[in-house]
């Protein structure tokens, strides 16, 4: 069952109860200081689970990780609950992404999260071996298991806003038929969502816009990015939209390095506001929007209903509506009063839901001046 989540049902679970308690370790040494305060009934636990770009990534990990800070009124340079409450371990290698599960199990932690589909399958066997452990998995919606709370996000409908953007922007410029280009890192379902929204918003502006797409399957290789948004730039790509977790960071050094030689280029930044990641100087940033994706949001959800004896496995979506995705508005240099007022626009058509933004390839083919030749899946 999907249900569209409204920030003010989640403010309610704030207010109500008692806090999650598992049964004792039945092995002493085991027992770790988040355990032993979780025992004493004092707050829940919670231990986050990354691959190898961490939460220092400046995207979607460190937006998982901005929430926990948030549940526990920690801020990101003052952690003193860290290793106590709460704890981040970061597996090198997908190979780890099981013992790294299994581990934080051992160690009884109220909420153990993962964040990103590739630990599908593993949190799929562990949480299936223990019943009684409670998982929180982010851009999935597939586990059907009591224990494993599932949080996805419409990322297409945010993409829709920054492509909106770039194409206002663009068209402002006086560019005739510009290109856009997308970086995705490991093609999938999910980042197919962030590719197609954004091309139907640029389109939406300038039908006639092209689309270039690359892949560099790897959530952490920047120098692959950034070597491919040098080579669009230079054959004339107007904007790219990254979608590639810390690879996407390549993307924007690019953009910086090219703008601060004067160039007209753009980079959109993803997940979190990347507007100082794109600082070139005192006041002007390269990257021009970013499409923010409130993974925060989902860790609040997930720690809330475990405070409150509320958890259960189920399938939540973060939509527009529910102000889990949205678009940023710092560059104020650049994003004119009339380029956000007709984006603002288009929002609230997407949430009334005159504008319906497909999160599917196979849907998106079928409508007018898509691209054809765009092969993500």
């Amino acid at each position: 069952m999907k249900i569209f989540l409204s920030l003010v049902l989640m403010a309610g679970l704030v207010v109500l109860g008692s806090c999650y308690k598992k049964s004792e370790s039945t092995d002493p040494i085991q027992a770790s200081p988040a355990v032993q305060e979780q025992q004493a009934g004092k707050q829940v636990t919670v231990r986050l689970l990354t691959d190898a770009t961490g939460i220092d990534d400046k995207s979607f990990n460190a937006a998982a990780w901005r929430g926990i800070l948030e549940f526990y009124g920690d801020t990101w340079d003052s952690t003193p609950k860290r290793g106590t409450l709460y704890d981040v371990v970061t597996a090198q290698t997908q190979d780890m992404y099981v013992p790294n599960l299994r581990q934080a199990v051992d160690e009884q932690y109220g909420l153990i999260v993962a964040t990103g589909f590739t630990f599908a399958d593993s949190v799929t066997e562990v949480a299936t071996d223990n019943p009684g452990q409670n998982f929180l998995i982010v851009d999935v919606d597939w586990i059907n298991l009591p224990n494993v709370l599932n949080i996805v996000f419409a990322e297409q409908e945010g993409s829709y806003l920054v492509g909106t953007v770039a194409a206002l922007k663009a068209k402002a410029d006086g560019i005739a038929d510009p290109k856009f280009g997308f970086i995705g890192g490991v093609a999938s379902p999910t980042i197919t969502k962030f590719e197609v929204g954004f091309i139907l918003g640029a389109l939406s502006i300038l039908p006639n816009a092209q689309f270039v797409e690359y892949y560099a399957n790897d959530w952490g290789r920047p120098d692959l990015a950034k070597t491919q948004a040098k080579n669009w730039y230079d054959s004339g790509v107007y904007a790219i939209y990254s979608a590639a977790g810390g690879t996407g960071n390549g993307t924007i050094a690019q953009a910086k390095e090219y703008r601060l030689q004067g160039k007209n280029v753009w980079a959109i930044g993803v997940d979190s506001d990347q507007y100082e990641e794109g600082l070139y100087n005192d006041t002007d940033s390269a990257v021009l929007t970013s499409m923010i994706k409130r993974v925060e949001t989902s860790l609040l959800y997930g720690l809330n209903a475990v405070k409150n004896d509320a958890f259960k496995g189920e399938i939540i979506t973060l939509d527009l509506k529910a102000d889990g995705v949205g678009y940023a508005q710092t560059n104020t240099k650049a994003l004119t009063g009339d380029i956000v007022n007709q984006v603002e626009a288009v929002k609230q058509q997407i949430i009334s839901g005159e504008i319906k933004v497909v999160p599917s390839l196979e849907e998106a083919k079928v409508l007018p001046n898509f691209p054809q030749d765009i092969k993500s899946k």
